[in-house]
């Protein structure tokens, strides 16, 4: 995985939305309530349905936001799939930077936001 000037960034660029394309896709699905539900009943026959990649199911079934964008998602994509997880924004912070939640929201206070 490649880094952008930020440390610990990864790149989104051409060769990870190739990469995450079939996980992208999955996450896009889930715009519709009744691909939300066959997710939520069959997740792994979901991802099959998509053609997720080892790497990209393991992610899935992690709820880990750090794997699931070094797997090729794109962190717009992946906020649908969260949302099914019950991950807010913070949640997906915290993950994102290494952090416990509490520790994130502490940071976030911190800095006045």
């Amino acid at each position: 995985m490649r880094h952008h000037a930020i440390p610990g960034t990864p790149l989104f660029d051409g060769a990870a939305a190739q990469k995450g394309l079939p996980l992208n896709r999955m996450c896009f699905s889930f715009n519709s309530a009744a691909n939300r539900d066959a997710f939520r009943r069959d997740e792994a026959a979901y991802c099959r349905k998509f053609g997720l990649t080892p790497e990209q199911r393991e992610a899935v079934a992690e709820r880990d936001v750090r794997k699931l964008i070094a797997a090729g998602g794109n962190i717009y994509y992946l906020a649908k799939l969260a949302g099914i997880f019950g991950l807010g924004v913070q949640d997906i912070g915290a993950q994102q930077t290494g952090m416990s939640v509490d520790a994130f929201k502490a940071k976030l206070e911190a800095a006045g936001r």
